[in-house]
């Protein structure tokens, strides 16, 4: 066994050769918790509800579940939609609801029930969308199934699925069979679990009706789940843009409606309201060929969505989820046709996640607000070209840098602590102006349990540049005087990333069933170097690290 004693002025440097450059310096106590390690980040979502159950779809739904220390939520679009079940580009369906000749509902569970059962069996929990509108029930129901593929114009996924129902009163009965049914099916006390909300995006063409008629829909909605099961839980409005004016009024108003308004379904005043969700998303761009990556509006949209939750006394303490939280608006759109997604296949989308997700955190503290859930929009595209550029975390069964930060966040137990860093940019600059100075944002999220902490770090910027790095002195006070074991994890261009093994490749589109094997190990999170040991002196410990420029690292310190 290794043992390196540390004194108060010696440091250990696990990275090799230390170069003579600027130094970056983290400051963690064990001593200044903010807080629980609360794992607000195992939420995800998609479009394409009928991948859920797909062949790659339940490796990666297994992998998700396996990497989280609590069960993970998900969240798909068109639970409600009318088709066949043949998953494509923003599509999916389940047939849920038809009507015979008559006009008398016929109600099929089979899909719906293939979609929640995986969740079950893997111990995950849906975030039960109620969308979009049954063909049958809608009042304008031609165009109805869309044909949007990366390149079109993206309106031209707002059809028939997205207008209110021609029956308010069908509509709450189909949420109240839908309810129902998965009492009978999971048991009451699971589904007790759940969390149901009501469409997407309805300030936008996601909704083709007012304002009052989205409220009307919701009402009747809610209504239908709290009749089929009073103890569920129910809320919205999943609006986009939390800080863009359209956004705050819609958000505003929605929450007004549920507190003070007559509810449409029921004659009495208020509707209930037992969670409250809203998007936000960044805006990268290309200059001069380059992407440039934008935190600012992702992080202003949940400042500003926290804030007005808080604003109000009947609201200030319900749980807040952001329903798709993201540096920017369509998975589905890949970086042939959308050159400034390529952004999605290396370290530049890892690098911004763990930047980000550190950044909410700061946000739900500043605040004070119930911060339950933050859903990351990517999941994985069935049958389509290798590294296409989707957001997504998978791509043909392999895992992509980005999916090894949820890996590095689910070894994170216990309490939070408090972190300094000098060249860790502030909260308001981000919101201000995103990372765009000279330095780098060398930033750390620090979590200790009682035989353990964990330190993940990042070397981040808005610009899409790679170098070899810069120096991270991390120094560590009131660790017990005893030895430590210190393990290091990596996320950059030679650790925890099969985008780069492919390329080394060729870029191979059909890999062969060897290539494979191996891009599904280099897609894993892997260690960094040996694990040592060190004998903490008067409690104080440390480590240099290099960070190349978009990696991240978890440093995992056990006694």
């Amino acid at each position: 066994m290794k043992i390196i004693k540390l004194v108060p002025c010696l440091l250990l440097f696990i990275s090799g050769r230390i170069f003579a450059q600027d130094q970056a310096n983290i400051t963690i106590s064990l001593n200044n918790k903010i807080g629980d390690m609360y794992p607000f980040w195992a939420w995800f979502g998609h479009d394409e509800p009928n991948y859920t159950y797909m062949k790659d779809g339940r490796k990666l739904l297994s992998e998700l579940a396996t990497l989280s220390p609590v069960p993970v939520r998900m969240r798909v679009h068109n639970l409600l939609t009318t088709g066949d079940g043949t998953a494509a580009l923003k599509w999916g369906s389940t047939n849920a609801y038809t009507e015979d000749a008559s006009g008398k509902p016929i109600y099929n569970w089979h899909l719906v029930d293939s979609i929640f059962d995986t969740y079950i069996k893997l111990g995950m929990k849906p975030y039960a969308q109620i969308g979009f509108m049954p063909e049958a029930l809608s009042t304008h129901p031609k165009p109805y199934r869309h044909y949007w593929k990366p390149g079109d114009n993206y309106d031209d996924v707002y059809t028939g699925w997205a207008y209110p129902p021609k029956d308010y009163n069908k509509w709450e009965e189909l949420i109240y069979q839908w309810v129902k049914h998965c009492v009978q099916r999971y048991g009451q006390t699971e589904v007790e679990s759940w969390y149901w909300e009501v469409w997407n995006e309805p300030n936008i063409g996601y909704w083709k009706g007012t304002m009052k008629e989205f409220f009307k829909l919701y009402d009747y909605a809610a209504h239908g789940v709290k009749r089929a099961l009073p103890t569920a839980h129910v809320g919205g409005p999943e609006v986009a843009g939390g800080s863009s004016p359209g956004g705050m009024k819609f958000l505003n108003a929605f929450i007004k409606h549920c507190i003070a308004d007559t509810n449409y379904a029921t004659g009495k005043i208020g509707s209930p309201i037992d969670v409250i969700s809203f998007h936000a998303k960044g805006q990268p761009t290309l200059i001069n060929g380059r992407v440039r990556m934008n935190m600012a509006p992702q992080i202003r949209d949940i400042r500003e969505g926290f804030k007005i939750v808080a604003s109000y006394p009947e609201t200030k303490n319900t749980p807040i989820v952001i329903g798709e939280s993201d540096p920017e608006g369509c998975a589905a759109c890949g970086m042939a046709t959308n050159p400034s997604n390529a952004y999605r296949n290396g370290t530049m989308y890892s690098s911004y996640t763990a930047a980000s997700i550190a950044r909410e955190y700061q946000l739900a503290d500043s605040l004070g607000i119930n911060f339950m859930g933050s859903v990351s929009w990517s999941f994985e595209f069935e049958n389509q070209p290798w590294f296409y550029g989707f957001r997504d975390l998978a791509t043909n069964g392999v895992d992509k840098p980005v999916l090894n930060v949820f890996r590095m966040l689910g070894m994170m137990k216990g309490k939070r602590l408090k972190v300094t860093g000098d060249q860790m940019y502030s909260l308001k600059t981000v919101a201000d102006s995103s990372i765009r100075g000279n330095n780098t944002d060398i930033g750390a999220l620090a979590a200790a349990d009682k035989k353990e902490m964990t330190v993940l770090l990042w070397n981040y910027h808005d610009d899409d540049l790679h170098d070899a790095g810069k120096t991270v002195k991390i120094k560590i006070g009131h660790l017990p005087p005893t030895f430590v074991k210190l393990t290091q994890y990596r996320i950059d261009d030679e650790h925890s990333n099969a985008y780069e093994v492919w390329k080394k490749m060729g870029s191979p589109q059909k890999p062969t069933a060897t290539q494979i094997k191996e891009l599904e190990k280099a897609g894993q999170l892997q260690q960094f170097g040996k694990q040592v040991t060190l004998q903490a002196k008067s409690g104080l410990a440390g480590a240099t690290v290099l960070l190349p420029r978009q990696g991240v690292a978890l440093l995992k310190f056990s006694w």
